[in-house]
């Protein structure tokens, strides 16, 4: 049986846990900085936990090895 191919664009994307859940960036860090306090760019550098809603999606289309 050949090998699954891993969805490259996931990959990069997002991380998976060791209890499953997965890993993302957030949203909002690359322009308008200006208007934004400190406190809130400080706390967009940190990655985010992917709603539980589009976590069976993101599995899917992501490495297959990863379940």
């Amino acid at each position: 049986m050949p090998k699954v191919k891993t969805n490259s664009s996931a990959k990069k994307r997002f991380k998976v846990t060791g209890s499953g859940k997965i890993l993302h960036k957030q949203a909002g860090k690359r322009h308008n900085l200006g208007k934004k306090s400190q406190r809130q760019i400080r706390n967009l550098r940190k990655s985010a936990t992917l709603a539980e809603g589009n976590t069976a999606s993101v599995l899917k289309f992501k490495m297959p090895y990863n379940r």
